[in-house]
């Protein structure tokens, strides 16, 4: 079947289905998929955006972790869908949750109180883990208000997976270098005296677009071709990147400074380090107002998993259930209260 198949298709599912049906999709999906999508959004805005849907069939366009907070959040007898299960998260990866709860374990018995703060960027059993020790979820939209949560509920914080999330948020709320420690997965760095004074300890996870494809010398090279000219980045970009910027946000953040630089009329261009797909779709909106500029041509592979093709395949088989994400039982009540302790805290 070729694309403009595929697309009337999709559409006369959606049509089929009607109000029982609410395609759900992050910013970074290609346009093709988007395209499709009832609501789109980051993850902060899409987690909201959960209990107030009464569709019974949800299918999220995203990576695994959204598609599990999805189904958490969910009412009973809602159906969350997944295209692609097989669209992952790198930095999730970074977390696994029987690690987190060693060093969990291995904190509370310094006698300290040490709260878990996860990047949703992580999976289920990791939010179950954090629930289960008093901590919540952040979102790059709310790590700063969810980090001046978290201190103010123990002696210290632990923030994973994103060590770059983590340290650009301590910056933003004065906490002193010499007050973080980045530890190991293991937990072995946690008896030296520089852990036992830190304030943040930082889990060693990273978003591999974003550190690895974003450098210094990137922003300096554009400042350098234009002059008086920003340089936006998001906050998974590392401290050394984000310091030399003009500003750094979630990517509702981007979005609204590509809108008002664009309505402004004041500025030639504009360069955006984040997923290319979301840059692509500003530079296409804003083409005939500003010049907006990629820092790097970053896409994520994961979220390119879920295309028209996998989405049509989906709702080709809501009846029969294939495709439906799970969450275990035993993991529910923990993981919720992590994500609920974030939503009732940015509300």
């Amino acid at each position: 079947m070729d694309k403009s198949s595929i697309s009337v298709r999709i559409e006369e599912i959606r049509k089929k289905y009607g109000s029982d049906l609410v395609i759900l999709g992050h910013h970074y999906q290609a346009d093709e998929v988007v395209e499709h999508v009832d609501i789109v959004g980051d993850s902060l805005e899409l987690a909201r955006r959960i209990p107030e849907i009464e569709a019974r069939n949800i299918v999220f366009c995203g990576v695994y972790f959204m598609a599990e907070s999805a189904s958490l959040l969910a009412r009973p007898g809602q159906r969350v869908f997944l295209p692609d299960h097989s669209a992952d998260c790198a930095m999730a990866r970074m977390a696994k949750a029987e690690d987190v709860e060693k060093v969990l374990e291995k904190l509370a018995a310094s006698g300290r109180k040490v709260v878990p703060l996860a990047y949703v960027n992580s999976s289920l059993a990791v939010k179950a883990v954090v629930g289960r020790f008093g901590g919540a979820v952040c979102t790059s939209s709310n790590a700063k208000v969810m980090l001046e949560w978290a201190f103010k509920q123990g002696d210290a914080v632990l923030f994973l997976p994103d060590r770059n999330l983590g340290r650009n948020t301590a910056k933003q709320l004065g906490i002193a270098a010499e007050l973080q420690v980045e530890i190991d997965a293991a937990g072995m760095k946690l008896d030296t005296e520089e852990a036992r004074n830190a304030r943040l300890l930082l889990w060693p996870g990273c978003c591999p677009i974003h550190e690895q494809l974003m450098k210094p010398e990137m922003v300096t090279e554009f400042h350098k071709h234009f002059p008086g000219c920003r340089v936006l980045v998001h906050p998974e970009c590392s401290p050394e990147v984000v310091d030399i910027c003009d500003g750094s946000g979630s990517t509702a953040f981007l979005i609204k400074e590509a809108e008002k630089a664009a309505n402004a009329g004041l500025e030639p261009a504009l360069c955006i380090g984040t997923e290319f797909h979301l840059v692509h779709r500003l530079m296409e909106r804003y083409a005939d107002r500003i010049n907006i500029i990629p820092l790097a041509q970053a896409t994520c592979h994961d979220m390119e998993k879920v295309d028209e093709a996998s989405l049509l395949a989906t709702l080709e088989k809501l009846e029969s259930g294939e495709g439906v994400v799970t969450v275990d039982e035993e993991l529910k009540a923990p993981a919720r209260d992590s994500l609920m302790r974030m939503l009732e805290n940015c509300r």
